[in-house]
């Protein structure tokens, strides 16, 4: 467990720094690896870890809920999106359904992926004044 500790603290401090979007990115990561477990457990018929897993993945998702600025218009419609997903993982889970789960991942995937877009972007600005662009 030694080797173990170096990259605990490094992962632990990423996550300490990481600015609202990035942590947003890490969120969307998590959500996925669930997902994946999940997926994974329902090959292996392991329903135990199926729930585990995908009940992590919906908490994910709810955090991504509660933590949106409603007073932005464009909030609205992803609480309806994450809803929906929250919703599918729920359904994926009583029906112990990969098929739902490659469609939420590739959900999760096009956020996750939109999200680091626009961090790339917002540093983009820092870079430039900074000169390091």
């Amino acid at each position: 467990m030694v080797a173990n500790k170096p990259y605990q603290a490094y992962k632990q401090n990423s996550v300490n720094t990481a600015s609202p979007g990035e942590l947003t990115v890490l969120l969307f990561n998590g959500c996925l690896k669930f997902i994946k477990l999940a997926k994974m457990a329902i090959d292996e018929n392991n329903v135990e870890q199926r729930n585990t897993n995908l009940i992590k993945a919906q908490d994910i998702i709810q955090e991504l809920m509660v933590t949106l600025d409603m007073k932005v218009e464009l909030s609205t419609s992803l609480l309806q999106m994450y809803d929906y997903l929250y919703r599918r993982l729920i359904e994926a889970n009583t029906k112990n359904s990969v098929d739902i789960l490659n469609e939420v991942e590739g959900y999760v995937v096009e956020f996750r992926d939109t999200w680091k877009q626009a961090v790339q972007l917002a540093k983009k600005p820092q870079l430039v004044e900074s000169g390091q662009a």
